[in-house]
């Protein structure tokens, strides 16, 4: 099953599919690590949902919802 990271419950993991949004957006991610096939799980979100603490790559990452919203993943773990 394939969804993007911001529809992701908290100890869910995935492997990333597909990046999109504009190519400065696209830039920042990839230099963040989150490439095709690196697997992301989500730690944590803040008590309004936004933003959300990943760990990708073996580090801890904040994103927007935003930013989130582009990033599809195919879910692995539940």
């Amino acid at each position: 099953m394939i969804k993007t990271l911001d529809k992701f419950a908290i100890g869910e993991s995935g492997v990333v599919v597909s990046v999109t949004g504009e190519r400065k957006i696209k830039r920042r991610l990839y230099d963040m690590g989150i490439t095709n096939g690196a697997e992301i799980y989500l730690r944590k979100k803040a008590p309004l949902g936004d933003p959300i603490e990943v760990t990708v790559r073996s580090y801890e990452l904040s994103l927007r919802m935003a930013e989130a919203k582009l990033i599809g993943l195919e879910v692995t773990h539940a």
